[in-house]
């Protein structure tokens, strides 16, 4: 009896040990109702502060009744905020009260189409680039080519390279080009040292380079890519993308926000 007893209780705690591993592990999922349809998002694990604190205010209806208030076909749609509930036609809105958090930027996670994303207060009042969880935007975008993600990444990296050069090679140049025709060998070594430096400085900098798995969002889904690194990015649409495209092609007011209404429920 008693070793039945210890063996039925074992099993209850191996039991319970899995259910608890299953939960951590567990993929959290919401649906976004609205009156043109329902998307059903799913909340990254990789993003946990940005997850929890979006599902509590799921919890508490704050989503409830709230509007997709900013809507820029082939950019985003944006809603939550809570000055947008009971809006009359018209009203600037988007500055419900703000509830920031700390960012969680990941390379592994960027702003393909679906991507659900936190905005944030302009950086000038908000230096440490925070999130305002309070109120969420969808990345609709578009579908760019290889060479378009070129241009982006040249766009971000040759200003920085063109201000090391700055730092590190000119200074050095009158030296250089002495020791070109004097020394050789010296030459040599001393521009092996110039671009040691302005490689490491480069690489440690806020260059852009986008992953191959951005690449082949971008060139076939779309998105938006020059978002990334600075919005988080916490979970993407799974089911109900032509939701997001019907809505990013109402026609909106001067101020971006649709002429027809579109609440949200979120549970």
């Amino acid at each position: 009896m008693m070793r039945m007893m210890v063996k039925s209780l074992l099993g209850i705690f191996f039991a319970w040990f899995l259910l608890g591993q299953g939960l951590e592990a567990q993929e959290v999922t919401v649906r976004i109702k609205t009156n043109m349809g329902t998307m059903r998002v799913k909340l990254y694990n990789e993003t946990p502060q940005h997850r929890d604190e979006f599902i509590k205010l799921v919890d508490a209806g704050h989503f409830n009744g709230t509007l997709f208030y900013r809507v820029i076909e082939h950019f985003v749609i944006q809603g939550g905020s809570s000055d947008s509930r009971n809006a009359p036609p018209g009203k600037h809105i988007g500055y419900g009260t703000a509830q920031n958090i700390s960012s969680e930027f990941s390379s592994d996670l960027f702003h393909k189409k679906g991507a659900l994303c936190a905005p944030r207060q302009p950086e000038a009042i908000n230096h440490f680039r925070m999130s305002d969880i309070s109120q969420f935007y969808i990345v609709h975008g578009r579908v760019y080519t290889h060479e378009e993600l070129d241009v982006l990444e040249k766009r971000v990296n040759n200003p920085i390279l063109r201000e090391l050069r700055e730092l590190y090679y000119v200074p050095h140049k009158p030296e250089l080009d002495r020791l070109r025709e004097e020394d050789p060998h010296a030459f040599n070594a001393l521009i092996r040292e110039i671009r040691a430096k302005i490689d490491f400085e480069f690489s440690v900098s806020d260059h852009l380079k986008f992953t191959e798995a951005q690449r082949e969002a971008y060139t076939t889904v779309g998105g938006l890519p020059d978002l990334d690194g600075d919005y988080t990015v916490f979970g993407e649409v799974v089911e109900g993308k032509d939701v997001l495209n019907r809505i990013a092609a109402l026609p909106t007011d001067k101020n971006d926000r649709p002429l027809s209404d579109v609440k949200i429920t979120i549970e």
